[in-house]
This record gives structure tokens, C-alpha cells and sequence, in this order.
């Protein structure tokens, strides 16, 4: 499933401060690959190269 700029997401990753957190999509980067790496900011940070497999659609 692929994210689009401003979805609320929540980001998977037990080696980053912001694991379980809900945040927004700011930017998406193609890799060279063709897949997508996204910048996800958060209320005190933002993470970036944030692959698809780390993220889930948060609830509206």
C-alpha cells in the first residue's frame, strides 16, 4: 500500500524514539530500486527514509 503527503501514519521501528507514534507524511523519496522512502513528521521530530514496511494508516 502506497502512502501519500499529509497521511497520518503510524511508524513501526523498535530502534527509533518515535516507535508506536502517530505522525505525518511530509515528504516521499523514490530510491533508485522504485521504492518509496518517506519523511514522517512527528509533534517533536520528524524521521526520514522511512520504507513502506515500517508504516500503518492510523485511524481517522
Amino acid at each position: 500500500m502506497a502512502f501519500e503527503e499529509d497521511d497520518t501514519v503510524i511508524l513501526h521501528d523498535e530502534h527509533s524514539e518515535h516507535d508506536g507514534e502517530e505522525g505525518t507524511i511530509t515528504q516521499i523519496v523514490e530510491t533508485m530500486f522504485g521504492d518509496e522512502n518517506y519523511t514522517v513528521s512527528f509533534e517533536d521530530g520528524q524521521v526520514a527514509g522511512v520504507p513502506e514496511d515500517n508504516l500503518e494508516l492510523a485511524e481517522e
